[in-house]
């Protein structure tokens, strides 16, 4: 049975056999990112609970409130303090919070 036109045709021609191909691959590549970039305005757009949207009205908190609070405490006495490592034994940290706390009080 002898071969088919079209695939001699795809075997030699190299616009077809990478060209095309490629061509797929950018434009199919460009409408998935259109789509999965949809999802992201869409999450925007939902809505939250009104009950939930009620209670943080009534509880004025925002970043300007949050803000004023800590606006004019001092960090002069404020000490790095790092967190066990999972490889660490936590009690060892503990301890030095337990020390330091004993020497600023």
């Amino acid at each position: 049975m002898p071969t088919p036109f079209w695939t001699r045709a795809w075997r030699r021609n190299k616009t077809l056999r990478y060209g095309v191909p490629m061509l797929l691959l950018i434009v199919g590549g460009s409408f998935g990112l259109r789509e999965f970039s949809q999802i992201r305005y869409d999450a925007v757009k939902i809505k939250l609970d009104p009950e939930l949207e009620k209670k943080l009205k009534m509880s004025n908190i925002s970043l300007e409130s949050e803000y004023e609070k800590i606006k004019d405490s001092t960090f002069e006495d404020w000490k790095n303090i790092r967190g066990p490592r999972p490889w660490e034994e936590s009690d060892l940290q503990g301890q030095n919070y337990k020390t330091l706390k004993t020497k600023t009080a």
